[in-house]
Parts: structure tokens; C-alpha cells; sequence
């Protein structure tokens, strides 16, 4: 039992300590160098077709003198560049987008573990079913339906969902059975 308990504990310790590890950050840097970053967006000038710079500096240092680097035209002509280039400062946090990338994972891992369960397991759980064969003549159906009507005992209550479901499943079959007797019986008056 201890080892049954210890098993099923051990997941979410170890999705906590992973959890924590990316949460925490560098000791060396308040932020990581993908974290920020210059973005400058220059058109085309004369001859020279339009660029996208990018450049991790500060935010005081986020212009095109800091961030074009190697400049593309003479030095007379590098403020008239400059003027037409739009520079921007972006943030992101990246250990953000790693805990929502982990969320997302381990709920599409969970929900391929139930499929895996589903597939699986719920074959092997699941009574041979005696409303699946088709009806063939009027003693076959009788003999499913006195075993359908047979009641459950008292002691024997539908404790899961998948016996409850189970349970709705039989009645919706044997109500399909009465309703298909009755078309047949109709349908053998009428001939």
C-alpha cells in the first residue's frame, strides 16, 4: 500500500520541482539576454532595401546608432537613415512561456494517458454486450428480454460512472428492442 501511495505522490513533487527550477531565476542576471531586446525596423533608402535589426542593449541605448549595426549607408548619410528607421524596446518573460508550454504539455499528456486508458483497459472492464446481436426470430428475442428483465439485486448498486453509464446504456438497448418487436409484430400483422 505504501509503495502504491508513494508511486502516485512522486508526479506532481516532481512536476513542483521542476515547476520551481524554471521559475527561479539566474543568479548572474536579473533578466536573460532572450528576455530583451532592440528591434529596428528600417524601409528601403535609395539604393539599399529595408532591414530588421535586432540587438539585446539597454533601454536607454534602443536607437539606430545602437542597434544598425553594420550601417548600410555613408557616414553623411547615416541621421537621414536613422530619422526613417522605427527602433522599439520589447520585453518578454520567457520562463512564462515555458510554465505555459509545460501546462499545455502535461494536459495533452494527461488526456493521451485517458485515451490509452480508454483503448486499452475499457475493452477488458466491458461485459459482452447480448443486445448487439441482431434480432433473428421471435425466441431469441424473447430470451434477451427475460434476461433483461431480471432486476439487479438491492445489494448490488451502480458504484461507478462507467456502470451507471453502463446501466442507462442497457435500458436505451432494451427500450430499442421493445420498440423493434413492436414494429415487427406490426409488421408481420400487415403481410
Amino acid at each position: 500500500m505504501f509503495a502504491q501511495c508513494s508511486r502516485n505522490s512522486v508526479s506532481p513533487v516532481v512536476l513542483l520541482v521542476l515547476l520551481g527550477c524554471l521559475l527561479c531565476p539566474p543568479a548572474q542576471a536579473s533578466k536573460s539576454s532572450e528576455d530583451i531586446r532592440c528591434k529596428c525596423i528600417c524601409p528601403p533608402y535609395r539604393n539599399i532595401s529595408g532591414h530588421i535589426y535586432n540587438k539585446n542593449v539597454s533601454q536607454k541605448d534602443c536607437n539606430c546608432l545602437h542597434v544598425v549595426e553594420p550601417m548600410p549607408v555613408p557616414g553623411n548619410d547615416v541621421e537621414a537613415y536613422c530619422l526613417l528607421c522605427e527602433c522599439k524596446y520589447e520585453e518578454r518573460s520567457t520562463t512564462t512561456i515555458k510554465v505555459i508550454i509545460i501546462i499545455y504539455l502535461s494536459v495533452v499528456g494527461a488526456l493521451l494517458l485517458y485515451m490509452a486508458f480508454l483503448v486499452l483497459v475499457d475493452p477488458l472492464i466491458r461485459k459482452p454486450d447480448p443486445y448487439t446481436h441482431p434480432l433473428h426470430n421471435e425466441e431469441e428475442s424473447e430470451d434477451t428480454r427475460s434476461l433483461a428483465a431480471v432486476p439487479t439485486p438491492a445489494g448490488a448498486r451502480a458504484n461507478t460512472v462507467l456502470e451507471r453509464v453502463e446501466g442507462a446504456q442497457q435500458r436505451w438497448k432494451r427500450q430499442v428492442q421493445e420498440q423493434r418487436k413492436t414494429v415487427f409484430d406490426r409488421h408481420k400483422m400487415l403481410s
